[in-house]
């Protein structure tokens, strides 16, 4: 027993000594960290360094950080709203605490450590400026102890005025500005003391995201986050609740010069690539502009190129050249995810807002693909026929593009010709929230009305998330992310990220088998010829209501790409379908990255279709026809009553029941309901009452 009581002693004590080491190790080690940094009057002369690259997955450097606005200014000559705006939003305790906020330090650290990450900040402004001079932007614990004693000995080394001045003159605040003069310069082309609240409350609300808050990108949101500077201003006492409420709502003015960095290369692909970055590496915009770091992207510079000529010949060639005519295209590799091409405008120096992966807008006939998608799974089968005629569901009337009708039509004849009046039809028959249900699972996370109008495309879409739901049919079911960085390196070629996507069965075999079918017979017969490029390829068009939105989603057994065109004020474009302009786009984009691919077809089972398609037939003169066939009908049935009765008077003889009452018989013991096929113009279809909508529904089929 005494000898397990010593050996227990012993390890205690063992451990004890342990511990006191790794101590004083660390002192020793951040001691002589502090002594390899430079004098305080070494950090005066500090300048920007910048060589964080961004590059394509074929080698071309698409973006550099090398190019900058870096403009030095003292503190006497900062206004009291700028300085006042950056400690109220930044660092409220900025004036009491010794170089860091124990609170907020404590709170962040048990998140951290819970996290085994740091995943929540706590950084003060001094913090903040002893990583941007001395640190790399890793996101390590030992960083953060570094960032801590750095952060101690400037506030024992120099006044609160002296940091608060360095920190304004080496923060980036978007647009290649480096200080808040450089800002002031860029965003309101005026020297920094003559800035007024509102400018300062703008300025001072970017050092968190400056690229999200630019006005130059996003003027609503820059608004929406100088209002909350404002708010945290008068929360302090800096300024009065009046005062904040007037340069709230007052309207930002830019300067007209343009003064800003320009992007020649991808410019839409770099901010998506951005914003993965603070999404799924944790990196700054701040930590990437410092930090020295090498990005690799899956971007395809060639077909961003292809993208961007076929995007401006046909909008020119269709003279959508209007300022608020737009475009949008993405296309990615669908077995990886690598996004290879990507436009989220027709001209970033126009317009930053990213109609790729920001832009909800109506999908129009797009959206038939979930509803015949959830109709494959539940059972019903490209064979499956349904009535191509004029229906009446609750309030609710859908028509076809054109007012023309087939009648009865398999439903991958429904889908190539895009009949709205089928496809209102499956909805019903399969149920709204299986549908809604479908396109969830294919990766549509923007809000879905509940109903059957969405099968027209009456809810908005991102078209980043259409083209995703598409791939899952030429990848064999298997849902991919788009994505767009490889991998990242830091300065001294250390990896910190490699790509890693997830593959989710979303669809069975047979179900891709059919859909994809059905798609082809789009592109060789239906609504989307013009998108033919003379290889095996699918998709689907999509017009919407008033023709504010037109589409042409569509793949090859190895790339999807999505394109959209439509107007940024959603007004209506004329008469522009999908199958005109946006599949005019895929097309030409298309035959320039595969010209020299080996041509091969979607390796599904085969489901062999009846290749002929007949003309619709208007409206009216449908109606005509119907009539004409119920008469028939009519007379035939009226022929057939009268020669049983015949039959019946020549087996029973007299008092045998009149024709009235055979026919009231019938009526009684046969209440079976008109079947589909046997729905007239204008009958209603017994439905439950369909909601009152709010919005436009796509009706155009095209």
């Amino acid at each position: 027993m005494i000898g397990l009581y010593n050996r227990r002693k012993g390890n205690l004590l063992y451990l004890v000594i342990l511990l006191i080491a790794f101590f004083f190790a660390g002192i020793t080690a951040g001691l002589m960290h502090l002594k390899s940094l430079p004098s305080i009057e070494q950090i005066e002369q500090y300048e920007p360094t910048l060589t964080s690259q961004i590059v394509s997955d074929d080698n071309y450097l698409i973006r550099t950080f090398g190019a900058y606005n870096y403009k030095k200014v003292s503190v006497d000559k900062i206004p009291d709203d700028l300085k006042k705006a950056i400690v109220s939003i930044e660092d409220k305790n900025f004036y009491s605490h010794p170089g860091f906020d124990v609170t907020a330090l404590l709170r962040s650290t048990i998140k951290n450590i819970k996290a085994g990450k740091i995943v929540q900040g706590a950084s003060t402004i001094t913090q903040q400026l002893a990583r941007v001079l001395f640190l790399s932007q890793e996101k390590t614990f030992t960083r953060k102890f570094k960032e801590l004693i750095i952060a101690h000995r400037l506030e024992k080394t120099i006044s609160k005025d002296k940091i608060l001045e360095m920190y304004l003159n080496n923060i980036y605040l978007g647009e290649g500005a480096y200080g808040v003069a450089a800002a002031a310069d860029i965003y309101f082309d005026k020297k920094v003391e003559d800035l007024n609240l509102e400018e300062c409350a703008l300025i001072a609300g970017m050092p968190q995201a400056p690229s999200l808050y630019s006005p130059f990108r996003n003027k609503d949101l820059a608004k929406k986050r100088r209002a909350m500077v404002l708010y945290r201003m008068a929360e302090d006492g800096h300024i009065n609740e009046e005062q904040a409420q007037k340069s709230s709502n007052a309207e930002i003015k830019l300067t007209s010069k343009s003064k800003r960095i320009t992007l020649k290369k991808a410019p839409y692909f770099v901010d998506f690539v951005m914003r993965e970055l603070q999404e799924k590496v944790e990196i700054t915009e701040q930590e990437v502009v410092q930090g020295g770091y090498k990005i690799y992207t899956t971007l395809n510079y060639e077909y961003q190129r292809a993208a961007e000529n076929s995007v401006k010949a046909n909008l020119k060639g269709w003279g959508f050249t209007g300022p608020q005519q737009q475009a949008a295209l993405i296309s990615y590799d669908v077995v990886s995810g690598k996004v290879m091409a990507y436009i989220g405008g027709k001209d970033y120096n126009e317009s930053q807002f990213d109609r790729v992966s920001q832009a909800v807008r109506q999908p129009g006939s797009s959206f038939k693909m979930f509803v015949y998608t959830a109709a494959m799974e539940n059972g019903l089968t490209p064979f499956t026929k349904y009535q191509d005629v004029p229906i009446i569901i609750g309030d609710w009337k859908p028509q076809n593009y054109g007012k023309k009708y087939r009648r009865e039509i398999p439903l991958y004849k429904a889908l190539a010709i895009s009949s709205n009046v089928v496809a209102a039809q499956v909805i019903m028959d399969v149920g709204v929230k299986e549908v809604v249900a479908t396109a969830r699972k294919m990766g549509i996370t923007t809000p879905i009305e509940n109903d059957p109008t969405i099968a027209l495309g009456s809810s908005g879409v991102k078209p980043i998330e259409l083209a995703t739901a598409y791939g899952i049919l030429a990848n064999g079911g298997i849902k991919v992310e788009p994505y767009g960085i490889e991998r990242i390196e830091t300065a001294n070629g250390k990896v910190i990220y490699v790509a890693n996507n997830s593959y989710q069965r979303i669809l069975g075999i047979k179900t891709v088998a059919y859909m994809v079918e059905m798609l082809k017979q789009v592109v060789k017969f239906g609504t989307g010829v013009a998108s033919n490029i003379g290889r095996p390829s699918a998709g689907k068009t999509g017009t919407t209501d008033a023709y504010r939105d037109a589409w042409f989603v569509g793949f090859t057994p190895d790339i999807v790409t999505s394109v959209w065109v439509g107007n940024d004020n959603n007004t209506s474009t004329g008469e522009l379908t999908g199958g005109s302009l946006p599949a005019a786009i895929w097309r030409d984009y298309m035959r320039v990255i595969t010209a020299n691919k080996p041509i091969m077809d979607f390796m599904y089972p085969e489901v062999i279709v009846d290749t002929t398609y007949e003309p619709g037939i208007h409206e009216e003169e449908l109606e005509k026809i119907l009539e004409e066939e119920e008469k028939e009908r009519l007379v035939r049935e009226n022929s057939e009553v009268i020669d049983e009765e015949q039959d019946d008077q020549n087996q029973h003889g007299p008092g045998t029941k009149t024709l009235e009452e055979i026919k009231d018989e019938k009526e009684k013991f046969n209440p079976v309901p008109v079947p589909v096929k046997r729905i007239k113009v204008k009958r209603t279809k017994r439905t439950a009452p369909v909601p009152k909508r709010n919005s436009p529904i796509g009706t155009s089929g095209f």
